[in-house]
Parts: C-alpha cells; sequence; structure tokens
C-alpha cells in the first residue's frame, strides 16, 4: 500500500473556563455526544468521527504494512511458545476439581472438571466439559470475551458473563450441568458473579448509565418467575462496586470502595435474603478487607497511620469495626498486600526491598515462618481456592529468567509439590538469559529499583537497544515475572528494563503516596531518571529506547515524551490516559469520580487544576522533535475512551518538528483490553515490538 497522507483533522473552537482557568481544546469535537451509547452500540459512532478514525487507520496500516512480515515472524516466535493444550492446575472442590483449557487452535478454551480423586495422578480421568467458550465464540458476530464462570455451591450450575462489545457490559447466563444455556436477561453487569450457598440464588453487580458499577441485585436465577432484588445501592457516584464471598464462603461480601477508602457489607450466605450489615463504615482514606475461619474474623486495615497495613482480629459473631483488636502490627518496612484465611492457618502475602515473600501463621500457637526464594528478582503470587478446609496453600513463582511453576505447599508439614511447571515448546533455556535488580538514584536523592532482563551473552561495553517499561500509579506494582512475549525483544538484543517507580507499591505504601495528587511528577521524573541511570550505566544509549506503557502507563510515557523526547528512540503508549485535565473535569466519565483520590479534583479544587495542568501530556504538548510513536485505541474502552488517544495523536502531529511518523491505531471492535482470544491479542502485541524493533533499526522484515 503506497503511504496514505497523515491526517489532518479540522480544528474547532472549543473554548472552556474553570476555577478562572482558561483554556482551549480545538480537538474536543472527536468525543462524540452519545458516547454513552457508543459503548454499547459502536455502530452508533458519529459518521465525522469515525470518517477520522478510519483516515487514521488507514494511514497507520500504509506506515505498518512494511514491517507486516516481521510483525508474523514476531506472532510465530510469540505463538511458539505457548502450549496448545495447557490447561490451569485443577482446583479441588468437595468431589470434583475444576480447571481451564485449551485443545490445540482454541482462542479461548473450555471450563471442565474431573473427579477430585484423579486431580493430579499422572493418568487422570477424562475432562466433562461444562462449557466449551470457544464454540460460543463463534456464534458471536463480532468481539468476544467471557468474563467470570462460576459454578454453584451443589455442582449443578453454571453462572457465566459474556461481554460482546469491548465495553464491559456483561450479559449474565445459566447453564445446567447436565442441560442448556439460557440468559438471565441481565445485560449490562460488571461481569463478576457470587452464588449463596444454596444454589440458587445468584449476585451481580450492575452498571448505570454512565457505565459505573454501582448496585448489587440478586435473583433465584432457577425460577424464571422469581423477582430480581436490589440488595445495595451505591448512591455516591466516586464509589464503584463489587460482590464476592468471605475466604469460608459463610459470607456474601459487598464491598464499595474508590482508590483509597472501603466499606464492607456482609450477608450470611446461608440466608441471602438477610439485611447486609456494615462492618466498618467508611471513613475517607480508611481502606480494609475481611477474612474469616468458623470462630474469628481476620481485618487488613490501614487505620490508626498503618501506612504499610496491619492486621486485626475480632469474633466473627461480631465482626464490627469496635470489636477490632490488633494481631499483627504494622511494619514500615513491610506491605502487606493481602492475606488469606483457612481452617487454622493464616497466610499473608508482603513485599519488603521490593520483593514479594509470603508468611504463614498458625492460628493455633500464633507461630510463623517464611516460605523462601532465592533468586535476585521474581514474583510470587497466592492462587486461593475453592476449599477453605485445607492444609493446602496454592502459589504461583516465576522471575523473568524462569517460567511460572504452581505449587501446593502444605502447610502443616511445610512441603511442596510442585504441580505444574510452563512449557515452552519452541524451547527455553533459563541460562541463556541473566536477571539484573539495579537502584538507580532519582534527582531528588530516591533509588529507583530496575528489574533487567537480557541474554547473557549481552556485554556493556556495546550499548543495546532497550525497552524500559512503567506504568506507576494506583498502587500497581509491575511483578518481575516471567513473560514469553518479551524474549522475541531479548533474542534480537533488546535489554528489557522495569522501572518501578513511584506510584506503584514496589518500596511500600508510601511509595504509591509520593507518586500521586500533588507528588505525581515524582513518577515521570523517576521514569527519566531510570532512562538516563541506565544510560549512564552503559546499557543502552540516547535514542535507542523504547518507553512502553498502557493505559496509566501510557500517561507516564506521554509525560515523559513531553519532558526528554531526546532519550527515546521510539514510543509505544497503548490505550494511553493522555489527556488527564480534560477527563478529570467530567465528572459523567466512568472512571472520573472515583479517581478524584488518585489525580484531584480539578472542577473544586484550584491545586488540583493547576497541579494536573503542569504535568497532563496533551496539554503541554509544544513543538518538538519527537521520535515515532504508535498509539492504540479501542473504540468501546470505557476506561480510556478512544477521543483521548484520538485527540493527542493529532495535536502532537501538529507540533511535531522530525520526519517521524506518529501512528494511531483504533480497535473499531474492542475495548480496553483489545482482542480477546489468546493468539489475537498476541497479534496486536507483536504488531508493537515489530514496530519498536523496525524503528530502531535492529533487524528488517
Amino acid at each position: 500500500m503506497a503511504n496514505a497522507s497523515p491526517p489532518r483533522p479540522p480544528k474547532r473552537k472549543h473554548a472552556i473556563t474553570q476555577l478562572r482557568q482558561n483554556r482551549h481544546d480545538y480537538y474536543q469535537w472527536m468525543k462524540d455526544e452519545n458516547w454513552q451509547q457508543v459503548m454499547r452500540e459502536p455502530k452508533t459512532l458519529s459518521t465525522d468521527i469515525r470518517d477520522h478514525l478510519n483516515h487514521e487507520n488507514l494511514y497507520a496500516q500504509s506506515i505498518l504494512d512494511p514491517i507486516d512480515a516481521l510483525k508474523d515472524k514476531i506472532f510465530q516466535e510469540m505463538k511458539g511458545r505457548l502450549q496448545a493444550d495447557e490447561n490451569t492446575v485443577p482446583d479441588p472442590d468437595g468431589p470434583y476439581a475444576y480447571l481451564h483449557s485449551y485443545r490445540e487452535g482454541d482462542q479461548h478454551g473450555l471450563f471442565a472438571r474431573i473427579p477430585r480423586e484423579s486431580a493430579f495422578q499422572t493418568e487422570r480421568d477424562q475432562e466433562d466439559i461444562l462449557l466449551d467458550i470457544d464454540a460460543l465464540a463463534k456464534t458471536a458476530s463480532g468481539f468476544f470475551n467471557i468474563g467470570q464462570i462460576s459454578h454453584s455451591p451443589d455442582h449443578l450450575h453454571l453462572a457465566f458473563s459474556v461481554d460482546y462489545h469491548g465495553a464491559e457490559n456483561f450479559e449474565i447466563f445459566i447453564k445446567p450441568i447436565n442441560g442448556d444455556i439460557f440468559s438471565t436477561g441481565v445485560k449490562s453487569s460488571s461481569g463478576s458473579l457470587q452464588w449463596a450457598a444454596d444454589g440458587k440464588t445468584l449476585f451481580w453487580v450492575e452498571k448505570d448509565e454512565n457505565q459505573r458499577p454501582y448496585a448489587v441485585f440478586a435473583k433465584n436465577v432457577l425460577t424464571p418467575e422469581a423477582q430480581v432484588k436490589l440488595i445495595y445501592k451505591e448512591n455516591d457516584p466516586g464509589f464503584f462496586v463489587s460482590v464476592d464471598e468471605s475466604d469460608t464462603g459463610q459470607y456474601i461480601l459487598i464491598n464499595s470502595h474508590n482508590h483509597t477508602t472501603s466499606e464492607i457489607w456482609a450477608i450470611p450466605s446461608h440466608s441471602p435474603d438477610e439485611t447486609p450489615k456494615c462492618l466498618s463504615p467508611r471513613q475517607s482514606g480508611h481502606e480494609y478487607s475481611f477474612h474469616d475461619t468458623e470462630t474469628e474474623a481476620y481485618i487488613l486495615s490501614n487505620r490508626d497511620g498503618a501506612t504499610n497495613f496491619q492486621i486485626f482480629t475480632a469474633p466473627i459473631s461480631t465482626p464490627e469495626f469496635r470489636h477490632w483488636a490488633p494481631l499483627i502490627p504494622h511494619d514500615p518496612a513491610a506491605l502487606i498486600i493481602g492475606i488469606e484465611t483457612y481452617q487454622g492457618h493464616l497466610v499473608r502475602l508482603i513485599r519488603k526491598d521490593a520483593l514479594p515473600r509470603i508468611i504463614i501463621r498458625d492460628i493455633m500457637n500464633d507461630t510463623e515462618y517464611n516460605i523462601d526464594f532465592n533468586e535476585d528478582a521474581y514474583a510470587i503470587g497466592l492462587m486461593g481456592g475453592y476449599e477453605f478446609k485445607t492444609e493446602r496453600l496454592r502459589f504461583s513463582y516465576s522471575s523473568p529468567t524462569t517460567p511460572r511453576q504452581v505449587f501446593d505447599y502444605n502447610m502443616k508439614s511445610r512441603k511442596r509439590v510442585l504441580r505444574q511447571t510452563q512449557m515452552i515448546p519452541s524451547g527455553h533455556t533459563p541460562s541463556d538469559y541473566k536477571t539484573e535488580r539495579l537502584h538507580i538514584t532519582s534527582r531528588d536523592g530516591e533509588t529507583i529499583p530496575v528489574t533487567l532482563l537480557y541474554k547473557n551473552s549481552y556485554k556493556k561495553d556495546k550499548p543495546a537497544p532497550l525497552l524500559l517499561y512503567g506504568y506507576g500509579s494506583y498502587g500497581v506494582t509491575i511483578p518481575a515475572g516471567f513473560r514469553t512475549t518479551i524474549l522475541s525483544l531479548v533474542d534480537r538484543g533488546f535489554v528489557y528494563a522495569i522501572a518501578h517507580i513511584r506510584g506503584g507499591m514496589a518500596k511500600g505504601y508510601q511509595w504509591y503516596l509520593d507518586g500521586k495528587l500533588e507528588k505525581k511528577i515524582n513518577t515521570f521524573n523517576d521514569f527519566i531518571d531510570v532512562a538516563q541511570g541506565l544510560i549512564d550505566q552503559g546499557y543502552t544509549e540516547t535514542g535507542q529506547i523504547v518507553s512502553h506503557g498502557g493505559s496509566a502507563g501510557g500517561l507516564l510515557v506521554g509525560a515523559a515524551l513531553n519532558q526528554a523526547p531526546q532519550l527515546f528512540g521510539a514510543v509505544l503508549a497503548a490505550v494511553p490516559f493522555v489527556d488527564v485535565l480534560n477527563t478529570m473535569s467530567d465528572d459523567t466519565l466512568p472512571l472520573t469520580p472515583p479517581e478524584w483520590p488518585e489525580w484531584g479534583n480539578p472542577l473544586t479544587d484550584i491545586n488540583a487544576y493547576q497541579n494536573i495542568s503542569a504535568y497532563c501530556p496533551y496539554t503541554n504538548i509544544k513543538d518538538q522533535d519527537f521520535p515515532p510513536i504508535f498509539i492504540t485505541a479501542g473504540l468501546t474502552d470505557p476506561r480510556v475512551t478512544y477521543w483521548e488517544p484520538a485527540k493527542w495523536a493529532a495535536k502532537l502531529r501538529d507540533h511535531q518538528k522530525a520526519d517521524k511518523p506518529i501512528i494511531l491505531k483504533t480497535n473499531m471492535e474492542a475495548g480496553h483490553q483489545g482482542q480477546s482470544g489468546r493468539y489475537d491479542s498476541l497479534k496486536e502485541l507483536a504488531l508493537e515490538y515489530a514496530f519498536a524493533v523496525h524503528m530502531l533499526k535492529t533487524e528488517t522484515a
């Protein structure tokens, strides 16, 4: 295809006055006035906006066509590292063990179960397929994404949810184990489901007209004439609602929360018609979670200034706030990430010195011990399970060089059993690679942890191309785990670096607090300082760094791009949150009110307005030599709405002084996560990596 001309969309005057501050947004017209409807019915998008996005896609295709062969090559590499008939480790529950598995060629796989007694035998019984997700996907006309699949406590029914547009509005279905699927008629749920103990009553969360999960409903889904009951309604648009069950399964838990405050309501699972009981009324800045045994409640909480959280206990009969008593005190050097309760044991996952650890406490005698790991950088995760009355703890372990392993650990005997090792069909030798943990000093004296992965043959005497990945918001910490996809860059001589910057929790909750609100600039400075530090230490050189971030990580790479474009040889911005000032000033958008605690409220707070205005990527674009930039968007994305990346691409192009392309590729049939199939999603990442390789001229197609 011959190169299409870069889109030059019209500028239309749009003046904004806010808190006596004036600004103009000439691309505001790209936001469809009926965006809520577009989320549910993409075909209703205004013609002029659709024409512009189609023009952007044609231009993107013309620039990307020359690397199509390279993209296909990288995709085949990525696909070759996936086990075609992969399955999860069977998870026991009563007489059965449940699992998700793939057949060769499956995009979505299937949900199945086997008899419990054969779950871990070498020759186990044949799987009983409960839901063929791939077959279900073939009945959809376009986008398809399975949400949650949940079997009833009596093992007679499945409840599952499906998103057909990418806007994360899920329709809920029921399937009798030996019967046909039927719809509940619920089409605007958040996707999460919870059965009550009776095996008939299903709880779910619905979204309002602005795409916010705002209320919990319940119904006897096995009786068509049964009435839908409103269980809980959240009246504050700044709080989102979710539903789950307690660790024992004795309680249905309703959690209303924003990024800094939570409130939990409990309903006995055996009495689903009871009125919910509040465990601790919301107090601004108080976050907590509820866990239980048959006799005790355990509460993870940051009350009383416990920045890294502490654990309280209370009688299960009186779990309300006034009965909480301290059990495990706050440790300023160790963040408690989460806890799980089992019959006889309390398990907590902590992060200390930027590395996770598991601590197991015997509830009967209050003794504790750690599960130790030896590598310099690694990722572990508690995997929970269906059963409370067990001595088995399941967890996963991986490192940048070590494929994922799943262990069952006996908390009484302290013996671990390796249940599964991630298979790499195309081959993987861990000793061919090296992981390194660095600490780079930022401009204000903080030390930023950085995880590196590179070929063992790499020598620092010749600076290498480098992909620098970061996120840095909401307290999210990017784990130093194994990723098959990144090997396609590392095998081509790239160094892969994860910057564990402020705004995440790599060094505790304070690390998060030091990268939000009025301290948000630290996030971007850290990323730039890591990039410069890697140059100074000889790992790479100026112009040989690809910055990569998605969603709020797109904000990161956008802000860094405005500050120091000369550092980067290319930018990968996936569904980037770059129009922060305008988005945080629009209280009708799904995420805006709940995220004011993260960014500040520029509608009412002049300091928040000025702070956001100072770093917002879209607001601060000026004439510069920008490197090649590849931006992606999803038309039905409710998290980062399509017009943010569209406006950003147009404005960047207005100010581009270098002869480098700025590309926007909008998926017209998907949302925030892009394509949902295991292979289709790889194709999107393969294209991004091919762009990085090509723009740094490390390989031609």
